[in-house]
C-alpha cells in the first residue's frame, strides 16, 4: 500500500490521519528509518514502524496530534525494557515524528453579496477553500468569486450536496432574515467545525425565536457563533471580513480565548420567551 495515495484519498475525503515516521535510529532497531505508520481518525492503520508497544503509544499520540492538529516528535530508548517485550527488545534509541493530516478547511458563504466578496478573499488568503451558495446567479458567479472552488445557485442543492465535516466551516450572510432562517435551520442539524450568522443580536434573537417555535430545541444554538466575528468595531465589508476571517482562524487553531457568545444568546432568547424581551 502507498501511504502518500492514502494520504491524498484522506485529504480528499475531508477526513483526518496522522503520519508517524522514523526519523533517527541508534543502536540495534527492528526497523529503517523513514518507515511509515498512517494512522486514520477511526483508529485504523496503514503501514508500521516495527510493531510492539513503541507502535501502540505512538498510535495514542497519533489520535492526539490530529486533535490538537500540531506535531510532536517522540523519543524513545528501548534498552530491553520489560515495557517494550513485544517485538521492540533490541537495545538503542529511535525517534519517530508524528504529524497530522489534515483536509483543507472549506468555507462556505450562504450569500453572494459585498461581505460574502470580501469574506471571501479574507478567508481564502489565510488558507481556507472557499464555497459560495446564493440562489441568485448574478451574485453568485466565477467572475465575482473567482477564487471560488464551489459555485452553487440554490440553497436545497446545497443542502444536497455539502456533506459538514470537523474541516467545514459555515457563514450564514444571506439577503434577509428569511433565507437566513432556512439556511440556519438546515445548518443546526449537520455537525460542522463553525456555524457563524450575520446580523444584530434583536436580528439573530428573533431567528432563535422563529425556529425554536417549529420545534427547533434552544440548545441546538449553542454552537452558533452570532453574531458572527471578532468584536472589532468593523463598519466596511473588508473589516468585517477581517473580524469573521479572524474568528474562523481561532476556531481552527483552538483559541481559547474567543468570548462564547452562543451562550449568552441562548440566555437571552430564553430570558425573552419568559417576556423578559431585549434588545
Amino acid at each position: 500500500m502507498d501511504l502518500f495515495e492514502e494520504v491524498v484519498k484522506l485529504r480528499r475525503a475531508g477526513r483526518r490521519g496522522a503520519l508517524a515516521t522514523i526519523v533517527h535510529t541508534n543502536g540495534s532497531i527492528p526497523s529503517y528509518e523513514s518507515s511509515r505508520m498512517l494512522v486514520r481518525e477511526d483508529g485504523s492503520i496503514a503501514g508500521t514502524i516495527g510493531g510492539g508497544c513503541v507502535e501502540a503509544e505512538v498510535w495514542a499520540a497519533a489520535k492526539e496530534v490530529m486533535h490538537a492538529e500540531a506535531p510532536r516528535k517522540m523519543t524513545f530508548s528501548l534498552n530491553n525494557e520489560a515495557n517494550y517485550d513485544n517485538g521492540l527488545i533490541c537495545g538503542g534509541t529511535l525517534e519517530i515524528f508524528v504529524e497530522p493530516i489534515l483536509p483543507q478547511p472549506m468555507l462556505y458563504i450562504f450569500g453572494g453579496g459585498h461581505i460574502s466578496m470580501a469574506l471571501a478573499n479574507a478567508a481564502n488568503t489565510a488558507g481556507f477553500g472557499i464555497g459560495v451558495i446564493d440562489d441568485r446567479e448574478s451574485f453568485a458567479n466565477q467572475d465575482r468569486f473567482p477564487m471560488a472552488q464551489e459555485i452553487l445557485t440554490s440553497f436545497e442543492e446545497a443542502f444536497e450536496k455539502i456533506k459538514p465535516t470537523a474541516a467545514t466551516y459555515m457563514v450564514i450572510v444571506t439577503r434577509g432574515h428569511k433565507d437566513d432562517m432556512h439556511v440556519l435551520r438546515w445548518a443546526v442539524g449537520t455537525s460542522p467545525r463553525y456555524i457563524g450568522m450575520i446580523g444584530s443580536k434583536r436580528k439573530v434573537l428573533s431567528v432563535y425565536r422563529a425556529l425554536e417555535k417549529e420545534g427547533i430545541p434552544l440548545e441546538k444554538f449553542a454552537g452558533v457563533h452570532a453574531p458572527v466575528g471578532l468584536a472589532i468595531g468593523a463598519l466596511t465589508p473588508e473589516e468585517i471580513a477581517i473580524s469573521i476571517t479572524a474568528e474562523l482562524i481561532a476556531i481552527r487553531r483552538g483559541a481559547s480565548h474567543i468570548p462564547n457568545k452562543s451562550v449568552k444568546i441562548e440566555n437571552a432568547v430564553a430570558a425573552s420567551v419568559h417576556g423578559e424581551g431585549s434588545s
